[in-house]
């Protein structure tokens, strides 16, 4: 007999969970704890929406420890079966996005364009690496057992949480009345001061920044309400009663960098090191971001509009259309990607012509591009290639990598893409690029990435060396038959050995085959490479 609808749908919802939530412990706990969360994601409605589903994954990836506090009832409506343990004990070592990987890949038997588009919605920063992990893990036939009878199919009934919820809000209201009989304040206007917490407000001179070298530091306090003091203290009242981990640490003195009004509604941007706070006039408004010490970065004010650096002189939208600029602040201006991610801006002024683009951080990253005709001479340093506006062939590569990178986890200040090869794939591929990446951090540290591009899609191909790229891949012919792949930069010739076939090289690009050409090769393949 065929399930009904709702029981099929609530039944994948919780093999989904219990196949992604961690491998520690019973498996009766693991598949009560699944259905909990389920429960939590239904409410008393049924369905298998996508949003449900979402949400479902997102809380058995990291599930809280509160989870398993009075799991009782999930526990007493347990059916008789459970999965098979051996599954379960071969998805334990697998990181969260694997183990999502592999329930949405094998469980929920999603193709793989949709499980990576699941991933990266539930914040996965590297989607093709988990998918491929998953992959890796033995095609064996997965038999659930019917978990529940669909007639009994409802949420577990727990204790009412009014009760609880009651005693909580009397609670916050006598601790409440404590707190305004002790300060002798109302609740309204906060608790401790700024200056309680000996925080002042500093700005920078109008025109320090004409003087000696460039630094955020020399930032002038712009805007309309710069000099209300009412409204630039309730910011700095609202950083000093914010949580211990997100006040001012640098020192007592904070810096306000913009303090105006932004689409109608007031703000205010302050700074502590390496770290800006942003004010929308209420306390629960305030936003704490690392956001690095660069000078040249603008910072976002929120709805589009960027407050520049005082020695940018102008602004365009890549390719050359001027953007308003009044008081230092840009009119509203967002990437011309789908994803809001890549060149948003061309700044020309004392500190030189720059594009920077939106990389999802809370600043905007200077942006610089290798073209495939650059080869580095030798002893060139990592950081050779110097910021300019980017040519058009820069700004078309940004804007794929801006959608098709993983959001970077710190803020960056710089990034670099080096188009290092360009060409067609054998074997009945398409055109193809073939990208080195380095970024720069805030604070320090660089990170490279090497990434296949092809067509819309992007395949992950290890680190490169900025200097001296090549990387290489497994690669799937549209035939279906798998081959190694290796490219390199201008000057360099690429070289592979192990397990790969007549590998032959032509223009820059290395062709082997695979062992078995029917079968994904487990064993990876290092490149190298030696001068031409």
């Amino acid at each position: 007999m065929t399930r009904p609808v709702v029981a099929a749908h609530y039944c994948d919802l919780v093999w989904l969970a219990y196949f992604v939530l961690p491998g520690e412990g019973p498996r009766r706990v693991r598949l009560a704890t699944a259905r909990r969360i389920v429960d939590g994601a239904h409410g008393t409605r049924f369905g298998g929406d996508e949003r449900r589903r979402a949400k479902v994954l997102r809380k058995a990836m990291r599930p809280p420890r509160r989870l398993r506090a009075g799991l009782g009832p999930w526990l007493r409506a347990l059916p008789a079966g459970l999965p098979d343990a051996a599954l379960t004990a071969a998805l334990a070592p697998l990181a969260p996005d694997e183990r999502a990987a592999y329930a949405l890949l094998r469980i929920a038997g999603m193709p793989r364009y949709l499980v990576r588009d699941q991933l990266a919605g539930l914040g996965v920063r590297a989607p093709w690496p988990a998918i491929e992990a998953a992959e890796a893990l033995p095609a064996t036939p997965v038999r659930l057992p019917e978990p529940f009878d669909p007639a009994q199919l409802r949420p577990v009934r727990r204790r009412s949480p009014i009760p609880m919820a009651a005693a909580g809000l009397l609670t916050a209201a006598l601790v409440g009345a404590l707190v305004v009989t002790e300060s002798g304040e109302t609740l309204l206007g906060g608790g401790r001061a700024a200056s309680a917490v000996d925080l002042r407000l500093a700005t920078a001179a109008p025109g320090a920044w004409r003087h000696g070298a460039h630094s955020l530091d020399d930032w002038p306090a712009r805007g309309d309400l710069a000099a209300d003091r009412a409204f630039t203290t309730a910011a700095l009242d609202a950083w000093g009663e914010a949580a211990p981990a997100l006040r001012p640490r640098q020192g007592d003195r904070v810096q306000l960098l913009y303090a105006g009004r932004v689409a109608g509604a007031p703000v205010a941007v302050l700074r502590d090191g390496d770290r800006i706070a942003r004010f929308g006039g209420a306390p629960a408004s305030l936003r704490v971001t690392a956001a690095g010490a660069g000078a040249d970065a603008p910072v976002a004010l929120g709805g589009g509009r960027y407050l520049l650096a005082p020695w940018d002189a102008s602004a365009a939208r890549p390719g050359g259309r001027p953007v308003r600029v009044a008081g230092g602040v840009t009119a509203p201006v967002v990437p011309a990607t789908p994803c809001r991610r890549g060149p948003l801006l061309d700044l020309k002024g004392t500190g030189g012509a720059r594009t920077i683009g939106d990389l999802g951080g809370p600043r905007p990253a200077v942006l610089a591009y290798h073209s495939p005709d650059h080869r580095a001479p030798a002893g060139e340093p990592a950081d050779s290639a110097r910021p300019g506006v980017l040519p058009a062939a820069g700004r078309r590569l940004w804007d794929r990598l801006g959608c098709l990178m993983p959001q970077p986890g710190r803020p960056v200040v710089e990034a670099m893409a080096w188009d290092f090869w360009t060409g067609r794939l054998p074997h009945g591929g398409k055109g193809a690029d073939w990208v080195c990446t380095r970024t720069t951090f805030a604070g320090g540290g660089t990170a490279t990435q090497s990434s296949l591009l092809t067509g819309a899609g992007r395949l992950a191909t290890g680190g490169c060396d900025d200097r001296r790229p090549v990387a290489g891949t497994w690669w799937r012919s549209p035939a279906g038959r798998w081959y190694y792949l290796a490219a390199s930069g201008r000057g360099l010739e690429p070289a592979a050995g192990g397990q790969v076939r007549r590998p032959k090289v032509a223009k820059r690009l290395l062709v082997a085959t695979a062992p078995d050409p029917r079968t994904r090769p487990r064993q990876a393949v290092l490149p190298t490479v030696r001068a031409r």
